[in-house]
């Protein structure tokens, strides 16, 4: 029997980062066992308050249309659910819906946490739910030391046809190097930038994202001397992500914090040789000389060290790629909702 199950989300397409990717891809993977709604932050004026996700889930807006829903929305969003009477809410994110989902009332309430980043309120949410779920093990231990020993491992999916698919059409680019991501100081970018700078000038670096420190790092590049060296591509569409990731030999992120990472997951899906750091949740993703290459963040030599050696040896490469590709093959969006299913 289909149950109505609410999915409570502040930032939702096309305003979703990667951490809100589990609010839309669950139930758009279960759409025929269950009836969803999902629940979400305004954010702007010319998004409607009521709308369809895909065509197929309801999605509610609440709020008048500025930035600042997303602090209204443990007060609004809660309104939405009791009319609703879902039998499940399902909150994606310890934050804005974590909060939200405090004030709920629901046979099953369930909370996804996402992010190593807030500590806000972090034990109230996660005390209150009867459910509680963690994409890595970095966040299982942040949840445990806040008193919930019960929670449950699920990480988040990637668009595995789509980067499967990309990775066949396409030749890769030697010597590209590839960063997605958003441009912020946790991300490591600097510390990217400064290793690039010792390397070859056979080697090109790709960066795919925007942030607040767009205009600094481009500063950093022109200080550097790299900037024939040294591509800032911006926010791509979805759709294109998967070419860039199949058009690279290596993806490199340097990260600071990290609660797990899709973006490696989607690298080894693509074929690249894959670079990250000992952080959070990355070495749930990268076993260290099999799966990819793990350094220390801010090591800048170690960076260097890293990125000489798999762009170097074609062997290594094409070895790190096939380990990281059969890896990456069990993070559908398909598999991963199987879990929640489980859990509605």
């Amino acid at each position: 029997m289909k149950k109505n199950i609410v999915i409570l989300s502040a930032f939702l397409s096309p305003l979703r980062s990667g951490a809100e990717a589990c609010a839309e891809e669950v139930p758009l993977a279960l759409k025929d066992q269950h009836n969803f709604t999902i629940v979400t932050a305004r954010m702007r004026r010319d998004l409607p308050k009521n709308d369809m996700l895909n065509g197929s889930i309801p999605v509610v807006r609440v709020g008048l249309g500025f930035t600042f829903d997303k602090w209204l929305f443990p007060m609004l969003a809660p309104r939405v659910v009791r009319k609703l009477c879902p039998e499940v809410v399902h909150a994606v994110l310890e934050t804005f819906a974590g909060l939200a989902l405090v004030f709920c009332n629901a046979p099953k309430k369930i909370l996804t946490c996402q992010t190593t980043n807030r500590s806000f309120l972090k034990s109230t949410i996660v005390r209150n739910p009867q459910v509680i779920t963690v994409i890595s093990n970095a966040l299982m231990n942040t949840v445990s030391s806040l008193g919930r020993k019960d929670a449950i491992l699920i990480s988040n999916g990637i668009d595995l046809s789509s980067l499967n698919a990309a990775r066949q059409s396409v030749e890769k680019v030697p010597g590209r190097v590839l960063f997605v991501g958003r441009l912020e100081k946790q991300k490591g970018i600097d510390t990217l930038l400064h290793a690039f700078a010792e390397l070859s000038p056979g080697a090109h670096l790709r960066i795919v994202g925007d942030g607040s420190e767009w205009g600094a790092l481009q500063k950093l590049t022109t200080r550097l001397g790299i900037t024939d060296r040294v591509e800032f591509v911006g926010r791509v569409e979805p759709y294109q992500i998967a070419k860039e990731y199949a058009l690279a030999e290596v993806f490199c992120g340097l990260s600071r914090s990290e609660a797990l990472g899709n973006v490696f997951l989607e690298a080894q899906a693509a074929g690249c040789a894959v670079i990250g750091t000992r952080v959070g949740g990355i070495p749930d993703i990268i076993e260290d000389n099999k799966t990819g290459l793990l350094v220390d963040p801010d090591n800048m030599s170690d960076a260097v060290i890293a990125l000489q050696k798999v762009l170097s040896d074609k062997t290594l490469r094409a070895v790190l790629a096939k380990a990281g590709s059969a890896h990456a093959q069990n993070f559908s969006w398909e598999m991963i909702a199987s879990q929640y299913a489980k859990l509605y």
